[in-house]
């Protein structure tokens, strides 16, 4: 009897280090000490001496339940951007700079070029939001996962200086709500999806005119990371007063997560592109409309709150960007909360 009998395969782990090593080497940054395979990550904070009151910012997520469909349809580069963008989002949303980025894998059998194929999209996403890659665990648990099965979670940490960090508090009524597009679905409301939906080869293989593309290839459609965009608008200026990171529990958890005592959020409908797969999933899962605002974000993957005189220039830096925003809405006085009309 040996490790290998057991069902966990150290060499298996090795060649998988070996293979990933190429993508995590594009996300470094010059504050990354030493080099991969070492028992921890070390990042210098020199550069960020600067700042009056340097202040981390962390946020931890997984993919959740979209796992299911990468492994129905055996297709595992871009999980790794979803995992990513659910915690440096989160970190963008409080004013933060994405500096680095740890992943876990848990898997039934390690499959090298699988684990790779994970990790590459896990590289892009650091890339997309100038974290760097700095450190992992891929953990081989025969018999707790089914063997061709594995589970992504992550953990990040960016920085800002204190008295930039994005906290609500100034929000105040005749404030603009201004929303930032969606990709998709995003990475929340999979077990839904998946009760909506048959989860059949056949099924996510299906061409959809309004999609413009198969079930299975918009459903998997990574999370749009944020950072640049959220970045531009500071770079512009601009003050964010609040930011919404669109997520489970949708519009009426998430909005009012940002809001002072006191402030309402109104949100307009017919403000913003409602992306089609939201239709496609409320039509077929016959769901309420309220349902889909508490549970997914609609099209709108970040939600922020400026002063009217900033709307312009912030939409401006966000297109300039990449990005799409549109002017959803309005903050008005009333008890913390929101309502969508």
């Amino acid at each position: 009897m040996d490790y290998r009998n057991a069902g966990v395969d150290i060499e298996a782990g090795y060649a998988s280090v070996e293979l990933m090593k190429k993508y995590v080497k594009e996300t470094m940054r010059p504050e990354v000490l030493g080099g991969l395979g070492g028992f921890s990550g070390a990042f210098s904070m020199a550069a960020m001496k600067d700042m009056e009151k340097p202040t981390l910012v962390s946020g931890t997520d997984g993919v959740g339940t979209k796992l299911k469909l990468a492994f129905m349809m055996d297709k595992h580069d871009t999980v790794g951007i979803d995992c990513v963008a659910m915690c440096v989002n989160d970190i963008a949303c409080a004013g933060g700079e994405p500096l680095f980025f740890l992943d876990y894998i848990a898997c039934g059998k390690n499959y090298p070029e699988k684990v790779a194929t994970i990790v590459k999209g896990v590289a892009e996403g650091c890339k997309q939001s100038g974290a760097a890659l700095i450190g992992g665990e891929t953990a081989e648990m025969p018999g707790f996962y089914p063997m061709d099965e594995y589970d992504l979670a992550g953990f990040a940490v960016g920085i800002v200086d204190e008295k930039n960090l994005i906290t609500g508090a100034g929000i105040k009524p005749g404030d603009v709500l201004v929303g930032i597009a969606s990709s998709g679905v995003h990475s929340n409301g999979f077990s839904l999806i998946r009760r909506i939906f048959d989860m059949s080869a056949e099924s996510l293989c299906t061409y959809y005119e309004e999609l413009s593309g198969t079930l299975g290839e918009t459903l998997l459609t990574p999370t749009k990371i944020y950072v640049k965009a959220l970045r531009s608008i500071k770079e512009a200026g601009v003050t964010i007063k609040g930011c919404s990171h669109i997520t489970g529990g949708g519009f009426y958890e998430n909005i009012p997560r940002m809001l002072p005592e006191g402030t309402h959020a109104v949100i307009e409908k017919a403000g913003y592109e409602v992306l089609p797969i939201f239709r496609l999933m409320q039509k077929t899962g016959n769901l309420e409309e309220r349902m889909m605002y508490n549970t997914y974000n609609m099209g709108l993957g970040m939600v922020l709150a400026l002063d009217p005189a900033d709307v312009d220039r912030a939409v401006f830096a966000i297109a300039s960007a990449g990005e799409k925003a549109y002017a959803v809405g309005e903050v008005r006085q009333g008890d913390k909360g929101v309502t969508i009309c």
